[in-house]
């Protein structure tokens, strides 16, 4: 190896752990409404101040500790940040607080539309608050996420889910259209909210046909935008499928600069 393209290697290496030691090592934590917000904050934000919002956020961001999605966001400028409420499952009155957190972002000179990224039971959460917030959403993203109250909280989470809703098993039941993503999709497809899924159809845990299957067929259905890519023979595991794709993060950055 000639000593220029020694060189040239040692500057880049150089640069790119500076570049590296330049992101947030740790969220920035701060209370809103009794409750921890959790901001890892894009050393150099784009313009309008893009942000993901993720749930669920128990104790942390998870999405800190994927290293292909944390970094491609930071990199871009946009940065992440979630708010710990706990299990919650999409109430009425657990998406009231998820507002006053959107609030408190918005106040920080955030965008007043950020994208919104569920995992799993994350699904429910945010799909619940866009729908109610329709005009305040830039893009919905899922993983393997819960998309119908019908078909997995109550099955799986029982306890959480009627503690939620402060209703019985019987009440939540007579309300269900009420209450469900799923079924509530008019305001989102009016305000032409695009989303994007990864599901693997092997998942047990949240079956795709029940979830993002269903989802899909009534967005598209009602003239809405929504990108799904199927792992053939995955189920519901953090692996680098669902992990480290690709079109996800093509999908968040292309709609953050907008």
């Amino acid at each position: 190896m000639n000593t220029c393209r020694l060189v040239f290697l040692t500057v880049s290496l150089a640069l790119s752990a500076i570049a590296q030691e330049a992101l947030p090592k740790a969220a920035e934590v701060f209370e809103v409404g009794g409750h921890k917000a959790f901001l890892y904050a894009a050393p150099k934000p784009a313009e309008g101040k893009p942000w993901v919002w993720y749930a669920p956020t128990l104790g942390g961001v998870s999405l800190f500790g994927r290293k292909m999605y944390y970094e491609a966001f930071m990199k871009a400028g946009i940065s992440i940040a979630g708010y710990d409420l706990g299990e919650v499952r999409g109430a009425p009155g657990s998406t009231a607080k998820f507002t006053v957190f959107y609030e408190e972002m918005v106040k920080r000179g955030y965008s007043t539309k950020p994208i919104l990224l569920g995992q799993s039971r994350g699904g429910m959460m945010t799909l619940a608050w866009a729908f109610r917030n329709p005009d305040k959403v830039r893009a919905w993203v899922g993983i393997y996420p819960v998309c119908n109250l019908a078909s997995w909280p109550l099955k799986n989470s029982k306890a959480q889910t009627l503690a939620d809703f402060d209703m019985s098993e019987e009440e939540l039941n007579a309300k269900m259209k009420e209450f469900n993503p799923v079924d509530n999709l008019q305001e989102l497809l009016a305000n032409k909210v695009p989303m994007f899924v990864v599901h693997g159809d092997s998942d047990v845990v949240v079956p795709y046909e029940l979830n993002t299957g269903l989802l899909k067929e009534r967005y598209e259905a009602g003239g809405g935008k929504i990108e799904v890519k199927v792992i053939p023979g995955e189920g519901h595991k953090v692996g680098p499928s669902f992990f480290e794709c690709q079109e996800l993060v093509d999908f968040v950055l292309k709609n953050a600069a907008q």
